[in-house]
């Protein structure tokens, strides 16, 4: 998983944007309007008749199960770097997939036009996985009602240019008052306004409305030789208002900080040793470590290490984790999944013992259970696969403070970076962007280099505090996994591990 987003437009898109920048207003206002408009989007050129034709011809080979994915998506992504906006652009990206299940077989294809004539072409096409079977036919559609888990006013992805630019202008001036030592600063800003529906032949119809924005902070710090790049981020599925208690300003001052700080850092202790991870972001370390691992693909093929202990203590007893898509303005929250099921909260992992796994609807069947509200994919180009949501520790009764001062000497790391696994052993490294010692109990001097290594399974178990300070960030985060990526959410109180191997500048390793 990484904190940057790493969706890029490609060269059609692209040039789409080119022609969507003198017009972009006319399309958010077309394209989203009230979702209870008797006609929306989709709905204008495609009838729930031509709807169900598609579907039945999925099906028309003998396939259990067919699946329309309709998308509209326009994405803005603005550069602001060396004090001017280097870059502004749109894309639309829009399209529908067609897919038929037949037993563990998918056929999947996709078209970029959302006529009528193009996605029963593609419909064709997918339906070749399945040449045996009785014929079956889709049920009658009956549109879903659910009642938003939280709903949106004004989304940043549907302000003005002009506001959105002003956003990145605050934050650049905020980062550079900050201290004279920051000589370069650059501000990346990214918004989605999405729009999908699912139809599928049990009859199901669901629509949603989906909107982000991310908005990121590279503040410079130079001192003679020594340079460091800060980081800060804001964002989430907010309103606009979300940005006058967020303020861009404390985007750059925060960013600036930590450039200043780690500047005078020095080379992190490396061998086993205590250490406290903050709250929020560090969760990043058990959604890579752990939560890839209970995805239902990987245990349904019995390739986690996690698919067999279902009943058993897989953490230690003050360790509880949560998959939730229902919490508010999450960047891995949404109403529906990419399959049309609700977004649900799911517990994990409950005093040390796993209670349960995260299933889309294909691995959801073929392991005789039901869909957990996981099946997600980037686009209308790729059939859903099960991701995880918004992956926490939940909240425990320590105080961070009582936490920090359990311990004699090891390492703080307030600010994780980017980290992977290998999911078939568990072994992860995962960087550490801004960390300080500690000494007696009290957060001394900063450290640099910080890289933290282990094996997921193993230091979960050392996990032996848990704060009551739980923060789960909504700001940032993008998970790939098979080549997909999407947007989720991490999150932990501050917690407390009895040790973690660390590696970095004075890294030995004969002291592992």
């Amino acid at each position: 998983m990484t904190e940057k987003n790493q969706n890029k437009l490609d060269r059609r898109s692209f040039l789409k944007g080119g022609v969507v920048l003198l017009t972009a207003p006319f399309w958010l206002n077309y394209a989203f309007g009230s979702m209870e408009q008797t006609k929306d989007l989709f709905e204008q050129t495609l009838s729930d008749e031509d709807l169900k034709k598609v579907l039945e011809l999925a099906l028309s080979k003998g396939g259990e199960f067919s699946e329309i994915y309709l998308q509209y998506l326009i994405r803005t992504e603005i550069q602001l770097d060396e004090d001017k906006i280097k870059s502004f652009t749109y894309g639309i990206i829009q399209g529908g997939g067609i897919r038929v299940i037949s037993g563990e077989k998918t056929g999947y294809a996709f078209s970029d036009d959302l006529s009528y004539a193009k996605l029963k072409e593609a419909a064709e096409v997918a339906a070749f996985i399945a040449r045996s079977g009785k014929i079956q036919k889709p049920a009658n559609l009956s549109l879903q009602k659910l009642k938003p888990y939280f709903t949106l006013k004004s989304p940043v992805a549907l302000a003005s240019e002009t506001k959105k630019i002003e956003l990145l202008k605050r934050a650049n001036q905020a980062a550079r008052d900050y201290d004279k030592r920051i000589e370069q600063v650059r501000i990346d800003h990214l918004d989605e306004a999405k729009k999908i529906m699912i139809i599928n032949s049990q009859g199901l119809k669901a629509k949603d409305e989906q909107f982000i924005v991310r908005l990121a902070v590279y503040p410079l710090a130079v001192e003679g030789s020594k340079r460091f790049e800060g980081y800060a981020t804001r964002g989430g599925r907010v309103d606009l208002d979300y940005f006058e208690k967020n303020t861009p300003e404390d985007a750059g001052k925060d960013g600036a900080r930590q450039a200043i700080v780690m500047l005078q850092a020095e080379d992190a202790p490396a061998g086993l040793n205590p250490v406290v991870v903050g709250p929020g972001w560090g969760g990043v370390l058990i959604h890579e470590a752990f939560g890839h691992s209970l995805e239902g693909d990987g245990i349904r093929k019995n390739t986690s290490l996690m698919s067999d202990k279902l009943g058993k203590k897989v953490a230690s007893e003050v360790v509880n984790i949560v998959d939730d898509a229902t919490i508010p303005y999450g960047r891995g929250s949404f109403n529906i999944d990419d399959e049309g099921t609700p977004g649900q909260r799911k517990v994990l992992v409950k005093d040390g013992i796993l209670e349960g796994y995260m299933y889309d609807l294909l691995n959801a069947k073929l392991m005789k259970t039901k869909s957990t509200g996981n099946g997600r994919r980037t686009s209308y180009q790729e059939y859903p696969i099960p991701r995880m949501t918004n992956t926490f520790i939940d909240q425990g009764k320590t105080g961070p403070e009582d936490i920090i001062k359990s311990v004699k000497k090891g390492v703080y790391a307030k600010k994780m970076g980017g980290g992977s696994v290998d999911t078939t052993s568990g072994n992860f490294n995962f960087l550490v962007r801004e960390a300080y010692l500690i000494e007696d109990g009290k957060i001394t001097k900063p450290l640099k280099g910080a890289v933290l290594i282990g094996n997921g399974p193993e230091a979960i178990q050392k996990i032996e505090m848990v704060g009551n300070d739980l923060i789960v960030d909504q700001t940032t985060g993008t998970c790939g996994k098979d080549g997909q990526w999407v947007y989720a959410g991490v999150g932990q109180p501050t917690i407390k591990f009895s040790e973690i191997t660390i590696g970095g500048t004075a890294f030995k390793p004969s002291m592992i």
